[in-house]
C-alpha cells in the first residue's frame, strides 16, 4: 500500500461469515464455505502485511453496526440484525452494544432451532437456516426434482441441471404455480415467523432489521406472516414494542458497517492482544455515524 493512502487510513474493518473469534481476528468455522476454512488468521495477516490495525468481526455483527450508525436502526440501541441469503444470520445489539458472549459467537440466530427435522448445513437438525437459507432451499429444489413432485423445477434442471437449481429457481416456480415450490417457500417463511416470536420473546428487542438478497426479493411476503405471528403468539409486552422491518443498506452494508466497527475498537484495549480470561465478556463499545 502506498505510504500517502496508508497515512490517511486510521485501520482496517473486516467482515466474515462466522463463527468468528473477534479478539484474535480468526475465522473459527464457516459452515457454508466448506470444511477447509477454519481457524484463519485474516485479521493479524492482514494487519502485518498492510502495517495498520486490522479487525475481525461476523459479516452479521458488521452489517448491525452498519444499520445502527446509518441504516434502518439509526434510532435504536437495542435491536436483532437477521441476514436472510445463502445462509441466516443474526446479530444482537443491546444498549448499543455487540453482545458477543464470551466466546464470540452469541447472534448466530440462524442456527436457531424451530423444528425437530430438517438438516443444516452446519450439521445441526431443526435449524431455521435448514428451512430459509439459500442453499437449504437449492437443497429441497434438488430433493423435490429427484422425487418427481415439480414439474417446474423438473423443466429447469433438464435445461440448466439439477446440481444448478438455487433458491430463485424455488421462488420464481412459486410465482408459477407449482405446488412443491409454494411448499418449500411456505414451510421456509413458517419457520422465519416461528424464530421471530422467539427472538422477542427472549430477548425483547425494540426492532428486527432483516436484510439479505432472500429478504429483499421476498419482501413483505416474508415479513408480514413474521409480524402476524409475533403479534397472534408472542408475549403481551416485547410483542407491543418490536417492529419487524426491512433493512437500508443493501449489499452495501457490510462496507458501511466496517466505518463503525474500526471507529469503535481503535480505542478500547479490550482489543488489542490479551489473554482469553481478560477478554471475554466485552462488548463493542456504542458507535454513531459520526465515530
Amino acid at each position: 500500500m502506498p505510504a500517502d493512502v496508508r497515512t490517511r487510513i486510521a485501520g482496517i474493518g473486516i467482515s466474515s461469515p462466522g463463527p468468528v473469534d473477534p479478539w484474535r481476528g480468526v475465522v473459527v468455522q464457516t459452515p457454508n464455505m466448506g470444511p477447509d476454512f477454519v481457524n484463519v488468521p485474516i485479521a493479524p495477516e492482514l494487519g502485518s502485511r498492510l502495517g495498520l490495525p486490522a479487525f475481525l468481526e461476523r459479516d452479521t455483527n458488521v452489517a448491525a453496526l452498519g444499520e445502527m450508525a446509518f441504516g434502518a436502526a439509526r434510532d435504536c440501541l437495542d435491536f436483532i440484525y437477521l441476514t436472510v441469503s445463502t445462509g441466516v444470520g443474526g446479530a444482537i445489539v443491546s444498549e448499543g452494544r455487540i453482545f458477543h458472549g464470551p466466546d464470540g459467537t452469541a447472534g448466530e440466530l440462524g442456527h436457531t432451532p424451530v423444528a425437530m427435522e430438517g438438516q443444516c448445513g452446519c450439521g445441526g437438525t431443526g435449524h431455521l437456516e435448514a428451512f430459509m437459507g439459500g442453499a437449504s432451499l437449492a437443497k429441497a429444489a434438488r430433493a423435490a426434482t429427484t422425487a418427481g413432485a415439480s414439474p417446474f423445477l423438473s423443466e429447469r434442471a433438464a435445461h440448466k441441471g439439477l446440481d444448478a437449481l438455487e433458491a430463485r429457481d424455488v421462488a420464481e416456480g412459486e410465482d408459477a404455480g407449482d405446488a412443491a415450490c409454494r411448499e418449500i417457500m411456505e414451510r421456509g417463511r413458517r419457520a422465519f415467523a416461528i424464530a421471530c416470536v422467539g427472538f422477542v420473546d427472549a430477548l425483547n428487542p425494540s426492532r428486527i432489521v432483516v436484510g439479505g438478497a432472500i429478504s429483499d426479493a421476498q419482501g413483505e411476503r416474508l415479513l408480514g406472516p413474521a409480524r402476524a405471528e409475533v403479534s397472534a403468539t408472542a408475549f403481551r409486552t416485547p410483542r407491543s414494542r418490536v417492529q419487524i422491518v426491512h433493512a437500508e443498506l443493501g449489499a452495501d452494508v457490510g462496507l458501511a458497517g466496517a466505518h463503525p466497527l474500526v471507529i469503535a475498537r481503535l480505542g478500547d484495549p479490550a482489543w488489542r492482544p490479551r489473554s482469553t480470561r481478560s477478554r471475554r465478556g466485552r462488548a463493542t463499545p456504542p458507535v454513531s455515524a459520526n465515530g
